[in-house]
């Protein structure tokens, strides 16, 4: 008896040992191999499931809407294994418009709320505020990206130099913000506040802070010139702070008198003209210090205290100087011009020229 054998894989010899019948002879052997099926291909991954969600949703209920989602979501483009469509696009940007705006009128109305809690100072409710504000936005994105269904491992790709990019970018900007918040918590600036400033010609001069954003902080001076200083430039650099443990600022106002007056006298004015200025305190009160005696004058300082800096200090100096000039004129003490003194020295020369011009003045009546 013949022993034949055949493989699944080879139909003719399959057919020999069957035989024209159909029926396998005896002592025939068939060993049957499983055939590989075809690899399938891999279909793009969608960027935006969400889309998908609510693209079914909406052929649930109309048939013209479905249709119009189909169209825009056969225009797509696939990069590598990512598949991105105009219907994704128009997804992506509503949910991104929506949970702005949400995220908009939450932080507004937490706001408004704290605003209510009378127990905070004006730092720790702007504190309060910004926090809030990090937060309520922080939540809106990892609910954005949630709702989104945002597949964040299609974007591998372009993470780590998008993430690098991100971060030069930003650094200042991280810097100021963190620099804002600590600013609040140690309580060294807060808004009302008068510090001094330079411009950008290096004078110095002082503003009221009106305002501490992310980035910067908004000063306004007595000229309505608003300064925007970085918050990491008030962290590091010396401040001077004219109202951070009180709001009382001494002013300094400089006198001279003639060396002939009542300088006592003239002091008790010094000190009426200080005490009839309005804004100036009377505790501490007003004080006269001799400070030197200058080339053509006695000078004095007149000291006085305020308390709102805020509303200027040119102003309070200019009404003092003004009221003591009254005075001054009513008690007939004298504010001295500059004046110099100058001494020839005795030579031959000097006499010569005294002697030519005594005998030209004596000539002068002879010839009248």
């Amino acid at each position: 008896m013949t022993s034949q054998a055949a493989t699944a894989t080879d139909p003719e010899a399959i057919a020999t040992a069957v035989g024209g019948s159909g029926e396998l002879e005896a002592g025939a052997t068939v060993t049957l191999q499983p055939v590989p099926s075809p690899t399938p291909s891999v279909a793009p991954t969608e960027a935006v499931s969400a889309a998908n969600d609510i693209k079914d949703a909406v052929a649930e209920k109309s048939q013209t809407a479905a249709s119009l989602v189909d169209t825009l979501d056969s225009m797509a483009l696939s990069i590598g294994d990512m598949r991105v469509s105009v219907w994704d696009g128009l997804v992506v940007v509503l949910v991104i418009v929506g949970v702005i705006t949400a995220a908009y009128f939450m932080s507004k109305l937490l706001q408004s709320l704290l605003k209510r809690i009378t127990k905070l100072d004006v730092t720790q409710r702007l504190l309060a505020e910004k926090l809030i504000s990090l937060a309520v936005w922080a939540i809106a994105i990892l609910f954005g990206i949630d709702l989104l269904g945002i597949d964040l491992t299609a974007l591998a790709v372009f993470s780590g130099a998008f993430g690098l990019a991100i971060g030069f970018g930003l650094q200042k900007t991280f810097g100021n913000l963190i620099a804002g918040i600590i600013l609040l918590m140690d309580r060294s600036i807060k808004p009302g506040d008068v510090i001094a400033v330079a411009d950008q010609a290096g004078a110095s001069t002082f503003g009221q802070i009106r305002k501490i954003g992310i980035r910067a902080v908004s000063i306004t001076t007595r000229d309505q010139k608003e300064y925007l200083i970085p918050n990491e430039n008030l962290m590091i650099n010396q401040v001077e702070n004219w109202s951070y443990s009180s709001k009382n600022v001494r002013m300094q106002i400089p006198v001279g008198v003639s060396y002939g007056c009542d300088i006592k006298h003239a002091e008790l004015l010094m000190l009426e003209a200080a005490k009839m200025c309005k804004r100036v305190l009377n505790s501490p009160p007003p004080t006269v210090w001799l400070d030197q005696y200058g080339e053509s004058s006695v000078d004095f300082v007149i000291h006085c205290w305020i308390k709102d800096p805020e509303a200027g200090v040119g102003n309070v100096k200019s009404e003092v100087l003004k009221n003591l000039w009254d005075l001054f004129q009513r008690d007939g003490v004298e504010i001295p011009f500059p004046q110099r003194d100058l001494n020839f020295r005795n030579n031959e020369q000097f006499e010569q020229l005294i002697a030519a011009i005594g005998q030209r003045l004596e000539k002068k009546p002879d010839e009248s």
